[in-house]
């Protein structure tokens, strides 16, 4: 991995973390960035400057091992750590005690997708996440429910760990993924460009995210919102709080059958909703207000309003 000395950045990756590291480095104040060294997730890497502020933003679980530094008042080397979800803070006091005070939240944020007209032709889901985030327990419930839907629906997967210049993590994924292209109503992209995924997103309806993994943030699931898709995701790390509620959430299961069982049966539920003309039409005349609620929440304009207003307070 390639790592940047000075931000910590995956220089290779287009994942979230990468996203949100340009947005800020794009669009803040440039005045004020100067002052300070922003550092993303990996700062065991990063040579720290002196003559700089620095500030951490944590992307990453607590018990991360890059972590292990934070403990023990190793987080006092930063001015400020900025976490992108409640949760996730609370998981850094808990797990690495890190004070609320040496903290503050600033949440992941978007460019809204605008409004557009879905296909009408089929269902389309879709899933697009690397593979470790619960690929497999969809595809067990899908398959079982393309039998019963046939011609009615078609999954579109882009997921891979090239999304972060990590192909060699791939290979345990190998038969998952000869799966997903044998298959005759799935369409397996891998991964593409975040520009892809967003003109992808709206041609599709429903999120399918059996997340496995605990989310500190979801740039998944906020796109998704924003293109007006029915999102059925787990209730896992900080999706709740990503999601404020408004979306098909369902209660995780760490059992992995139990979780493909009930994943299997929410799926199903979903299906049948948009199958039906009348519930459909309801559902998106929901969405379009829920879109409305989550591009106010999780809108860029204001998130680097927020990142302009940190550093001010912490010059002064």
């Amino acid at each position: 991995m390639a790592f940047n000395k000075t931000t910590g950045v995956n220089e290779n990756g287009k994942g979230g973390t990468e996203l949100m590291a340009a947005r800020i480095f794009k669009d803040v104040n440039q005045s004020l960035l100067d002052q300070f060294q922003i550092i993303h997730s990996r700062f065991a890497d990063v040579e720290l400057d002196p003559t700089k502020k620095k500030i951490l933003v944590v992307h990453d679980l607590p018990q991360d091992s890059m972590y292990d530094k934070l403990a023990n008042g190793g987080w006092e080397q930063f001015d400020k750590i900025v976490f992108v979800s409640y949760w996730q803070q609370q998981m850094f006091n808990a797990y690495r005690g890190v004070p609320y005070s040496a903290g503050t939240v600033i949440r992941n944020a978007i460019e809204p997708i605008e409004a557009h007209e879905k296909p009408t032709d089929k269902i389309r889901l879709i899933y697009f996440s690397t593979p470790h985030r619960g690929l497999d327990i969809l595809y067990a419930a899908y398959r079982e429910l393309s039998k019963e839907f046939e011609n009615e629906i078609e999954l579109n997967v882009y997921s891979s760990f090239g999304l972060y210049g990590w192909e060699a993590n791939d290979k345990p994924y190998a038969n998952l993924f000869k799966q997903l292209r044998d298959h005759r109503h799935i369409n397996y992209h891998k991964s593409v460009s975040n520009d892809k995924i967003r003109e992808a997103l709206k041609r599709n309806h429903i999120l399918a995210y059996p997340s496995t993994w605990q989310e500190t943030s979801c740039l998944t699931l906020i796109e998704a919102m924003s293109a007006g898709l029915y999102c059925l995701h787990s209730s896992l790390g900080a999706l709740p709080e990503t999601s404020f509620g408004m979306t098909a959430m369902y209660d995780y299961n760490e059992d992995p059958q139990q979780h493909a069982n009930q994943f299997y049966s929410e799926l199903r539920t979903s299906i049948l909703l948009y199958k039906n003309k009348n519930q459909r039409k309801a559902i998106t005349k929901r969405l379009a207000n829920d879109k409305v609620i989550c591009d106010f929440h999780h809108n860029w304009s204001t998130r680097k309003l927020e990142w302009n207003n940190l550093l001010k307070r912490l010059l002064n």
